[in-house]
């Protein structure tokens, strides 16, 4: 596609996003309830795909909460810390996942607890609950880290004795993502004992066979 098919486009996407908030705006406007307000329609992520981390930031500080539209729906975000308490804590019940991302996420993740809503969620927390208390995962993540911990130090304590140059950055980095994969996955990655490209070839395996 040439540059000038391009811009067309663009401008015709630009023109379509401007009708839909506009058509969706006045529809809502005669209604009693309050909605929050149209911030920018998908049209717009698309624009700025390339930048779309730094988009949604500037539109989360401009808004708090806010809506983006689409041709059939509107998808609602927020960073506002009183609606997420409110979403996750105060009034959790009333936002299951629904069906929508319950067919997209349970072809990963079956019904597991991050899939589904009611009856069935209630089953996977209460048997979850008991592995995941507070007590269980700090107990563990604290033997976890101090055990990588030792670790490095012992690399750190061999190159000094051998006047070697470390990057101490890198170690650190791969201290943690030895003591995170050791915590999610129960598997022992060991990537400060190996290079960045053996550490890499290890994790997509790893990956690899646990969403299998």
């Amino acid at each position: 596609m040439d540059f000038a098919s391009t811009a067309i486009a663009l401008c015709l996407a630009l023109v379509l996003a401007t009708f839909v908030v506009r058509h969706h705006a006045r529809r809502m406007c005669g209604k009693e309830k309050r909605y929050h307000p149209v911030a920018e329609t998908v049209v717009h992520q698309l624009i700025n795909f390339r930048r779309v981390h730094h988009y949604m930031t500037e539109l989360s500080c401009k808004y708090k909460t806010y809506r983006m539209l689409d041709l059939s729906r509107s998808a609602v975000y927020t960073a506002d810390p009183a609606n997420v308490e409110y979403v996750l804590k105060t009034n959790f019940t009333n936002y299951g996942k629904g069906s929508y991302l319950y067919n997209i996420l349970s072809d990963a993740l079956g019904d597991g607890i991050f899939a589904v809503d009611g009856q069935k969620w209630r089953h996977q927390r209460k048997e979850s609950s008991s592995e995941f208390s507070a007590k269980v995962v700090r107990d563990f993540s604290s033997a976890v880290f101090k055990t990588n911990a030792v670790k490095l130090a012992c690399l750190i304590y061999k190159a000094a004795t051998c006047n070697q140059a470390i990057d101490i950055q890198d170690l650190f980095m791969k201290s943690t993502l030895d003591s995170i994969i050791k915590i999610m996955l129960g598997i022992e990655l060991d990537s400060m004992s190996g290079t960045n490209e053996e550490a890499r070839l290890k994790l997509s395996r790893i990956l690899k066979i646990t969403y299998l």
